[in-house]
């Protein structure tokens, strides 16, 4: 492990600085299409298949890409691949701005998400190396919980005005720009580390892992048109079986990228499908909303992404805060608590009629925006102290896997129930799909608290 040639209150900054922008700007990349798609497939001619796939190219990225760039950064240079995936985002995100059919702009979508794995992986992994467990730790890791809040806010607002002002095209450049100056400055700023072990890349794992993801996921895109078709039938079960697989020949690797011995330890084992749970309830559940706003009640683009806020600010708000709540409120503790109050809120977003708007939305907003912040915040935290020692970013890589392949499951089930050409049975397809993303968050919630820890497992954060 490298020895930092600054002190150490310097290096512990600047890393959380660097990872904080380098989250910030990667969930800014998600949501960018939220706010713009109108506009997008307008300029590219996309159809109802083309805009499916333009939403969810970038979740396929990021699932198929965090846990190889865990593995990677953690054995041969976390620094390294953050700055290899801010590279990767800078010049997909010029590929995207330039793209003259929805097929390239699909194309660069996945390849932004690979870039964001990269980055999400590394910069907790960073974090984990740069802050020994306590306070500053729990601190270190809200911050992080509160910048996937604060991207998620920022991201479709940016995008609108952007769009407004200059078209869909102008977002992608400034997201270049912004890349390419984090990559400069994380070169610069972060001290490079890694884990104490040092073993050869996993590229069997990795090929089937990325295979096994990538099947499953086109699946789920490609099904909203029909889940009787042949290619999706073959895609869904082509992925369930490479990722059976992927488990075995895991299991019989001296050194695998994932030891999936890992998941019978409650404490990961919680943190994962409590990231699972966050990302086919709730996170799904608020990827929709501003295609309800708009064409199921009739408001404009701005006013989707103001009213966003209302969940996303909040939750920035309480992933900040939630390193003042008491010792014994255990980090499993608020992944329960934060899925229930995610669920309470999803159901105050039920039973909604046509011109609704504000008033009737923002009260559940705020109460799911609550228990967000509280929940990413211990995700991050769960996602460093439950990774063996040293192992902080294939922990996050697995943390964040779990989360958008959920969020993939969970926009499919939400599309499916909720998209329909007449606005009226939009409507009433949002009130049973998002109850059904209040069931998904409170089992979660319940499966978290199944998973007791045990005594030899504990782990001081």
């Amino acid at each position: 492990m490298t020895t930092p040639h600054v002190a150490a209150t310097t290096e512990q900054t600047r890393t959380l600085a660097v990872a904080a922008l380098g989250t910030v700007l990667a969930l800014v990349t998600y949501t960018t299409p939220i706010a713009t798609l109108a506009g997008t497939a307008t300029g590219l001619g996309a159809g109802s298949a083309g805009q499916a796939w333009i939403l969810s190219s970038m979740s396929c990225g990021l699932a198929v890409g965090l846990l190889p760039a865990g593995a990677v950064g953690d054995d041969h240079g976390r620094r390294r691949m953050f700055v290899i995936g801010a590279v990767l985002l800078a010049v997909t995100s010029v590929l995207a701005a330039l793209a003259s059919g929805t097929a390239v702009l699909v194309v660069a979508r996945i390849g932004q998400g690979l870039g964001a794995a990269a980055i999400l992986a590394c910069s907790l992994g960073l974090i984990g190396h740069a802050f020994l467990p306590g306070p500053r730790r729990v601190h270190a890791t809200g911050v992080w919980g509160a910048c996937v809040g604060g991207g998620i806010a920022l991201g479709p607002l940016l995008a609108a005005a952007l769009d407004t002002a200059l078209g869909w095209r102008s977002a992608y450049g400034l997201i270049a720009l912004l890349a390419a100056l984090l990559a400069v400055l994380a070169w610069r700023l972060l001290t490079e580390s890694r884990a104490d072990r040092q073993q050869a890349v996993d590229l069997p794992g990795m090929l089937l892992l990325g295979v096994a993801l990538a099947g499953v996921l086109a699946g789920l895109v490609e099904g909203r048109s029909g889940w009787a078709q042949p290619s999706v039938i073959g895609l869904l079960v082509g992925g369930v079986v490479l990722g059976a697989v992927f488990v075995l020949v895991e299991l019989r690797r001296g050194a695998p990228m994932l030891d999936l011995r890992l998941f019978g330890r409650p404490d990961f084992a919680g943190a994962t499908i409590g990231a699972l749970a966050t990302g086919a309830g709730i996170i799904a559940s608020m990827s929709f909303l501003p295609t309800l706003l708009q064409r199921g009640l009739g408001h404009g683009v701005v006013y989707a992404a103001l009213l966003l806020l209302g969940w996303s600010a909040t939750s920035v708000v309480t992933a900040l805060l939630a390193r003042r709540l008491p010792v014994r409120a255990t980090p499993r503790a608020q992944l329960v608590a934060g899925l229930l109050g995610v669920a309470v809120g999803q159901v105050m977003l039920t039973g909604i009629g046509p011109g609704a708007g504000a008033g009737r939305l923002l009260p559940g907003l705020l109460v799911a925006g609550a228990a967000s912040g509280v929940l990413n915040a211990a995700l991050a935290r769960q996602a460093v102290a439950s990774a063996p020692t040293g192992l902080a970013s294939i922990g996050s890589g697995a943390n964040n896997t779990a989360r958008y392949l959920g969020a993939a499951i969970g926009v499919t089930i939400i599309a499916v129930l909720a998209t329909h050409p007449v606005a009226a049975d939009t409507i009433a397809g949002w009130n049973v799909a998002v109850l059904v993303d209040a069931v998904i968050s409170a089992v979660g919630a319940l499966v978290v608290l199944a998973c007791r820890p045990r005594v030899r497992d504990a782990v001081a954060v």
